[in-house]
């Protein structure tokens, strides 16, 4: 099971309570994950990423890293994949 941490407005946006948790067919990849998290609340699709791209203002993190920058196909350290960490999503904010 992985579980997933959503920022508050993705949450209401998608009824969501507290953590996800999903089951990620194959290999636990961002991809993988995001595909899942789509498919079980569809109202997300777009809202993170915009195709295979994470938007922009979105970050993801995990076992106290910061995951934004891998490839969305690499695999997401093996914490996250055995769910005793979660991935989390995170909107990043900006201004000046």
């Amino acid at each position: 099971m992985i579980r997933v941490v959503l920022p508050t407005h993705l949450r209401t946006l998608a009824g969501i309570q507290g953590e996800v948790k999903l089951e990620v067919p194959g290999p636990v990849t961002q991809a993988s994950v995001l595909d899942s998290l789509e498919a079980m609340h569809p109202v997300l699709r777009g809202r993170i990423r915009e195709g295979a791209k994470r938007r922009p203002f979105v970050r993801f993190f995990g076992c106290e890293q910061d995951l934004s920058h891998e490839p969305p196909d690499a695999p997401l350290p093996d914490p996250i994949a055995a769910g005793a960490e979660p991935f989390m999503i995170v909107g990043a904010i900006a201004g000046g």
